[in-house]
This record gives structure tokens, sequence and C-alpha cells, in this order.
């Protein structure tokens, strides 16, 4: 498939905003439980701007992917068949319930209010997780998104990205955080590492289900293709394929292997031990510099069942 930067940037910034909610919400429970201090509600309230800040982004981005942007309000029709539909009615959800919660914070404190509101959102975003995946997941000819793993997968890149920035947070605004939400945080990244590793795997091993006797109708054994469709460009050709080399896309998989997994929890246990949050601001540019990546080669792995028809042009 041919990789949407729009629909990249929306995955992976609103999986980094849900990240950060979840971390601050767990913070709140932490503290009630009495595991730490409680922050001040400024800690609440800005990490809930910086976690909108996030999703908005990510819902801008995903603006330039429609064709026509004006009529965005009608992907919400489809809600009862549609994942596309219901992420579009889970996210505004969310973000109001991200918004309700960091004001509660700024206004009241913590309480049962917040605790409720933090609820709400939890399960909002989880969702929301949920609902992102599935569009992937649900489709049934591309085998490569066709699994579990990629529900899982965008779960545990979110959260690993949005502790790693909470994290980051927590070192400039409530240091004593920040041992238990690195812990967290590199729980979440092992996790995304062997989920990931293991759809690597699988991927590796899959093989096409049609075949070019199948994919054009002709049962001859001997069957050599000698133009492409159209007799070159087209809708199909344009979006359905990426036209990587397979060099560029080894060289895709361990760049991003690398961004996401290892140089991130390097700078994670130096800025932890130095409670430093410009170093741990650095491995979360790195992690999401990386998630690009992964995203990226995600799209570009799925391999349409029309390309057995438009390979080669004459």
């Amino acid at each position: 498939m041919r990789p949407a930067f729009s629909v990249i940037f929306l995955t992976t910034l609103i999986g980094a905003g849900q990240g950060l909610f979840i971390a601050l919400y767990l913070t709140e429970l932490g503290a009630v439980l009495g595991a730490w201090t409680m922050p001040a509600g400024r800690y609440f309230a800005l990490g809930c701007a910086l976690s909108l800040v996030s999703l908005g982004a990510g819902l801008l981005a995903s603006f330039f992917h429609l064709g026509r942007p004006e009529r965005a309000w009608r992907s919400a029709a489809m809600w009862r068949t549609s994942w596309l539909s219901r992420e579009v009615i889970v996210l505004p959800a969310f973000m109001a319930a991200v918004a309700a919660f960091g004001l509660a914070h700024y206004l009241r404190g913590a309480g049962e209010l917040t605790l409720a509101l933090g609820a709400a959102g939890l399960l909002l975003g989880l969702l929301l997780f949920i609902c992102t995946g599935m569009i992937y997941a649900c489709i049934q000819f591309l085998q490569e998104w066709h699994t579990p793993l990629t529900v899982i997968n965008y779960t545990l890149f979110g959260c690993a990205s949005g502790f790693l920035l909470g994290t980051a947070w927590a070192a400039a605004q409530a240091p004593a955080l920040v041992a238990p939400l690195a812990l967290w945080t590199a729980a979440f990244t092992l996790a995304a590492l062997a989920t990931r590793v293991a759809s690597l795997a699988r991927n590796a091993r899959l093989r096409p289900k049609s075949t070019m006797q199948t994919a054009i109708g002709v049962k001859h054994p001997r069957i050599a293709q000698k133009s492409e469709g159209f007799m070159g460009g087209s809708f199909n050709t344009r979006e359905f394929f990426h036209a990587s080399s397979p060099a560029r896309l080894r060289a895709l998989k361990w760049g991003f292997l690398l961004l996401v997994f290892p140089l991130p929890l390097a700078f994670l246990a130096a800025g932890t031990t130095l409670a430093s949050w410009p170093v741990l601001a650095a491995a979360f540019a790195l992690q999401y510099l990386g998630l690009l990546a992964e995203r990226w080669f995600f799209f570009v792995q799925a391999n349409h069942p029309q390309n057995l028809y438009y390979q080669v042009i004459s």
C-alpha cells in the first residue's frame, strides 16, 4: 500500500496524546492509593493541554487526507458498520473528557469528580485505540493487517510514546514521579518490541492467497505479464503500491527498530538518572521519529492483491 503521511501523523499523534492522558490519570490513581504525593493541579491541567495539542494536531492532519474536507462530518454516518466512523465519534468524545479532566484539576483540584472524569477518559482512550487499530485489522484481504497484533501494536506504541512524553513532563513539573513513570514507559516499550517483532515474523511467513491465474481469471499454468493495466499509471497503481525497493524497506525496518526501542530506552535511563527533562524530551523526539518510520513501514508492507495484476510497465 502507498502510505499517506496525513494518516501516519494522525495515528502517531493521537496515540501519543492518548498515552499521555493515561499516564496522567494513573498518576492521580497512584497518589490516591498512597504510592506518592498528589501533584499540583497545574501538573494535570497543563499535562492535559499538552495531550490536547497532540490530539488536535493529529485531527488536523487527518483533514489533508480528505478529498472534500467540508464533508468530513459525514464520515460519522456509518457508525453501525464502520470502524472509521466509530473513531470519528470517539476521538472528539475523548478530547472532551481530557479537557474536562484538566479543567476540573485546574478549578477544583483532585477529588471524586476528577477520578470519575479520568475513568471516563481512560475508557474512551482505550476504545479509541481499538477503533483506530480495527480500521486496518478488519480488512481481511490484507493479510499483514488482519491480525489482533495490529490493535495490540497500536495500543502499546501509543502508550509507550505517551508515557515517555509523560515522563519528560514529570521531570519538568513533578520530579518525584519520574522513576515510576519511567518504569511504566520501559514496560510498554519492551512489550511493544515483543509484539512488533512477532508481527514482523508473522508477516514474513505470509504467502499470497491469490495467484496470477486468479487475479486475471485465466487458468493457464504459465503466465508472464508484459504490460501494466492501462499501459501505465492509474489510480490503482498510485494508491495500492509503494514502489519502494527491497533494500529501502530493509533499511527502514531496521531504522525504526533502532529508533523506537533501544535508543529511547538508553535516553530514558540517562534522563531518569539525571531527572533531566531535556534528555527525556530528546528520547521522546527520537522515538516519535521512529514511530513515523514504523507506521510508514506498516502501510508499505501491506500487499494489496490487485498488485498481482498491476506489476510492470512494458
